[in-house]
């Protein structure tokens, strides 16, 4: 082996070889360094969403939910940013005052060898103070809702009043609070429902960035049939008996009312009791009526009222039997 390594050919061939590997070495490592650096893409990752850094005690507007992120570089890189999502876009408005202000939207954890372009780029903000006031609710229900021949009778909610927090600006806009019921047509039926409470400006449009407390209620409904009080007249039909003579008639119900469809019951100015003369007798004046219903409308209220005549009897004139007494 010592004479090998004294033989001048073999340490010749030896540093040949040598020379041949670390050629060959470096060679490799430019053709790599050569790949990377032209392995280069363009990529956009949208709708990337916005964190905002900003004083908790202060309500922030105009601040976008998403930006476009635009990206240029090796597209390994950009393929784990866009794998690994550990990114951020964000806005800090930690040190503003409040008042209106343009700031940049801002990136971290994305790697120094990408370009990078955020669209946009620069955003509108407003910063005003957080403002909490309490409002009385105002209950409604589409009458729509109601089926033919029933009416609201009265509309209730249960907390009466919310609690809004909002910037200065929308607490300030704030002309209605409604929980507004919806739902089938033909209720005949009073019920309970929970209703979603919204805050509307003057002209009623729903104002954005205000939180609700509580966000939802439960509103009472009650629902009644449509009716009408009308005044009574009497009006006898038949004959009275023989010997019985009757001038006139009187009630101590002087008005009814009727229930059903208000096109119908509208239309109705007066109820006629009618009440049969043959009824009376010279012992007992007073007639037990029943009501009927008109025709279209559903129900009257009393069902029967009491009639009495205002009677001359001739006592020379011999009366029949009540009926009572003769079953």
């Amino acid at each position: 082996m010592d004479k090998m390594m004294d033989n001048r050919w073999f340490l010749r061939i030896t540093a040949l070889l040598l020379a041949f590997l670390l050629f060959f070495s470096v060679k490799a490592e430019d053709n790599s360094a050569g790949t990377t650096d032209t392995s280069r893409t363009s990529e956009v990752i949208e709708d990337v969403e916005l964190e905002v850094y900003h004083d908790n005690s202060l309500m922030v507007s105009g601040v976008p939910k998403t930006a476009d992120l635009h990206l240029n570089g090796p597209v390994s890189i950009i393929q784990t940013a866009r794998q690994l999502e550990d990114f951020t876009l964000f806005v800090d408005l930690r040190n503003l005052p409040v008042g209106e202000h343009q700031v940049p939207i801002q990136s971290e954890n994305l790697s120094e060898q990408l370009n990078i372009r955020v669209d946009p780029a620069f955003v509108n903000v407003v910063i005003e103070e957080r403002v909490s006031q309490e409002f009385r609710i105002d209950p409604e229900i589409n009458d729509r809702m109601l089926a033919d021949g029933f009416i609201l009778e009265s509309v209730s909610v249960d907390p009466e009043t919310v609690t809004v927090t909002g910037p200065r600006s929308v607490i300030d806009a704030i002309s209605f609070v409604k929980a507004t019921v919806s739902g089938e047509r033909g209720v005949n039926k009073s019920f309970t429902t929970p209703a979603r409470v919204r805050v509307l400006a003057e002209d009623l449009t729903k104002l954005e960035n205000a939180e609700i407390e509580p966000q939802e209620v439960e509103v009472d409904v009650d629902v009644v049939e449509y009716s009408k009080v009308v005044p009574v007249r009497v009006e006898a039909t038949g004959e009275s008996l023989p010997g019985i003579t009757i001038n006139g008639w009187s009630t101590a119900t002087e008005e009814i009312e009727i229930f059903g469809p208000q096109t119908i019951v509208d239309e109705i100015t007066e109820y006629v009791v009618e009440v049969d003369a043959g009824n009376v007798t010279a012992n007992d004046d007073t007639v037990e009526v029943e009501l009927k219903i008109p025709a279209g409308a559903s129900a009257v209220s009393p069902a029967q009222v009491t009639v009495e005549a205002e009677t001359v009897v001739d006592d020379t004139v011999e009366q029949p039997e009540d009926l009572g007494d003769g079953e």
